[in-house]
């Protein structure tokens, strides 16, 4: 039984204001100074021509009718036109195949158990499929790799499906340091470990699995074919999960295998390694 969680997941309202600030942030991005100083002068005049002296002209009050004149220009929706479009694409979200993955994915039967709120933690860029499949389910997601570009790359995607409010991601050097948190879901992808040497492969290892909620579970993938770097051996892998329960992935499902943290296993935050 997954643990339930520490706090609530964004309302509507402030994944609608998330929606609005990626949107303008985007645009100043793509525009030059000096429209932008174009846009102030705009929003200077119309706030002078409101204002009859009823209250003072400040920086804030300037940024924000900068944001709401770009908002009018990019004709970006209304709350109730958002939220009706934005319930639209979180239900195909939640479809495997949405984000190019079978039915039989091992990601999808554990998805649905975890309640918002939940952590799960993805390690490694190329399991973002499965990552964003899991934040589309209103659940918290914490992606680490080594590369930055590829930590990049996956902030961008999750900016443009509007996940942003459930997605961070971070470079890690595996083996060195992992952030304070505790996963009730981890999703491996071994191709991200290949590179590591042996010694900082199971002090990672040991100390994701120490960090893991009890009842929480570990998935890891058979990684992708045709990568510069061979994966993990998975029976090397296994070896790593003692006293935890596995579960081998049929073919069908890509391979690789599932491990589960005994519920009474009491070591989640006392042995973590500083």
């Amino acid at each position: 039984m997954l643990t339930p969680l520490r706090r609530p997941p964004p309302s509507p309202k402030q994944e609608y204001q998330e929606f609005l600030l990626e949107r303008i942030e985007e645009y100043k991005n793509t525009v030059s100074r000096e429209e932008l100083l174009r846009i102030g002068d705009e929003a200077v005049r119309e706030l002078e021509a409101n204002a009859q002296d009823q209250y003072l002209l400040t920086e804030v009050l300037l940024l924000e009718h900068v944001d709401r004149l770009i908002a009018r220009r990019l004709r970006l929706p209304s709350f109730q036109r958002w939220k009706q479009k934005h319930r639209a694409l979180r239900d195909a979200q939640r479809q495997p195949t949405h984000w190019g993955l079978d039915a039989e994915h091992p990601v999808v039967s554990w998805t649905p158990r975890l309640e918002p709120g939940d952590l799960a933690l993805v390690i490694g860029a190329s399991a973002l499929p499965a990552a964003l499949l899991i934040a589309a389910h209103d659940v918290a997601v914490l992606l680490l790799d080594q590369e930055l570009a590829a930590v990049e790359g996956a902030e961008s995607r999750a900016v443009t499906e509007q996940l942003a409010t459930r997605f961070e991601s971070l470079v890690v050097h595996f083996g060195s340091w992992l952030p304070d948190v505790l996963p009730a879901l981890v999703v491996i992808d071994p191709g991200a470990l290949a590179s590591a040497r042996a010694k900082d492969r199971r002090s990672f290892l040991a100390d994701l699995q120490a960090r893991t909620r009890p009842g929480g579970v570990h998935i890891i993938l058979s990684g992708p074919r045709g990568e510069a770097v061979i994966p993990l051996a998975l029976k090397g892998l296994q070896g790593e999960y003692d006293g935890w329960q596995l579960q081998r992935h049929r073919r069908g499902k890509g391979g690789g295998f599932t491990a589960l943290k005994p519920a009474r296993q009491a070591d989640t935050r006392a042995n973590v390694s500083e």
